[in-house]
């Protein structure tokens, strides 16, 4: 081949390899324009400023949104024939007295206030024991043991020799030396009378004991009140000092009945609520008494406080530890109030289903408030008038479940 020849071939495919490089970075160009432009014209019209193509600015659209419509409860349909056929009932809402029972078990005790013990401030022996069994009744004033004391004898001869002192004194002829005489006896001799009657000896054993001028080997104690013996420690000989107790007695014409009430019903017991008290010892019979104190402690163990009423007790019938029934009756004045049957409780909220007519009711949560009798108070969520499922309301519930038909979030007032 010629050398010209070779210098044809070399330029014409000098010339193809540039035409070729032009084309290929054109084409690379126009791609990656295509690119850039692409997210610019995908943001919204309000980062967008100017078009390119027109150069006239974009209209801006309305921050804020129209306020949305009131969203519409949900509910979920029952036919009539269905209603029917799984036991639908309805109730209407409506302002109604209410009034809570309260029940409880009672126990009769004694009457704190009627309890009285027997001592001496005096150290002795018991010589005779008159109350031999503990139970027996007493009255006011019976002998209860006799107690030979020596010191309380030798008190008493004491006395006794103030006194022949004073008389002997009457009898010295000088008026003024009988004068001091006379006057130092008798505060003598009133200073030996107030110190027995420190050791609870009577007026009539002191009257007794001066008029005889001689000492009793044995002062004999008296019961204080009428009553039966509760608790008897003494013994028939046996050795017993000052303070040491040797009866108990209780007057049991009035009795105690103390009744346990749950935590949560504290708030609604106060003093003079009446309430009816029964024993099964004695069918139909009926007591009927106020609450007169409510104790101020609470039992950890069974989170109850305790209150108490007082009962006439004149036959005696009502004995310490019997067994009770008592109903407390507590009016709560007139409230807004449902069934209970018509609540489902999931545990965090209540529901009830509310009939809003042709077969459609509404799940709606609602606030609750007392319990009293069957029915609930309703505090927020219904009105007067609005009718509420009062049975098969769980069959609903389910049915409402599988069509994950939901109450709306907060409360409807």
């Amino acid at each position: 081949m010629s050398k010209r020849n070779l210098i044809i071939i070399a330029a014409v495919g000098f010339t193809i390899g540039i035409f070729l490089y032009f084309s290929k970075s054109a084409s690379l160009k126009t791609i990656f324009q295509g690119k850039t432009s692409t997210p610019a014209a995908s943001q919204p019209a309000e980062h967008q400023g100017h078009t390119p193509e027109s150069g006239q600015q974009q209209t801006q659209p309305q921050a804020q949104e129209a306020p949305q419509e009131q969203q519409e409860p949900p509910t979920i349909e029952i036919p009539p024939d269905k209603q029917q056929l799984i036991g639908v009932k309805t109730v209407a809402v409506s302002v109604k007295p209410l009034q809570k029972i309260i029940r409880t078990v009672g126990r009769i005790e004694y009457d704190e206030r009627r309890l009285a013990t027997v001592n001496t401030k005096f150290e002795g022996w018991i010589e005779k024991l008159h109350i031999d069994y503990t139970g027996k009744y007493v009255k006011k004033g019976d002998p209860l043991a006799e107690i030979y004391s020596p010191e309380l004898f030798a008190t008493q001869q004491e006395f006794i020799n103030v006194i022949k002192w004073a008389k002997q004194g009457k009898e010295i002829k000088n008026e003024r030396m009988s004068g001091l005489l006379s006057k130092d006896a008798e505060a003598i001799i009133e200073a030996a009378k107030q110190r027995l009657k420190l050791w609870d000896i009577t007026d009539s054993q002191i009257k007794k004991i001066e008029e005889t001028g001689k000492p009793v080997r044995t002062l004999t104690i008296y019961s204080p009140v009428n009553g039966y013996i509760v608790q008897k420690a003494a013994l028939q000989g046996m050795r017993l000092m000052p303070g040491e107790k040797l009866f108990d007695v209780a007057d049991l014409s009035t009795v105690w009945v103390v009744s346990d009430i749950y935590e949560y019903e504290l708030p609604l017991i106060k003093t003079g609520q009446r309430a009816n008290i029964s024993l099964s010892y004695f069918p139909g019979k009926e007591f009927s008494s106020a609450i007169d104190y409510v104790y101020p402690t609470l039992a950890g163990e069974t989170r109850t406080a305790k209150v108490r009423f007082t009962i006439s007790n004149p036959g005696g019938q009502l004995k310490p530890q019997m067994f009770t029934t008592v109903e407390i009756k507590i009016n709560l004045g007139n409230k807004l109030a449902i069934p209970e049957d018509a609540i489902i409780d999931t545990g965090t909220r209540q529901i009830v289903y509310v009939d809003k007519g042709e077969g459609y009711f509404e799940p709606r949560e609602v606030m609750l408030g007392m319990r009293a009798e069957g029915l609930r108070e309703v505090t927020m969520g219904l009105k007067a008038g609005e009718k509420v499922v009062s049975s098969a309301t769980f069959l609903i519930d389910s049915e409402a479940k599988l069509k994950n038909v939901a109450p709306l979030g907060g409360h409807k007032h």
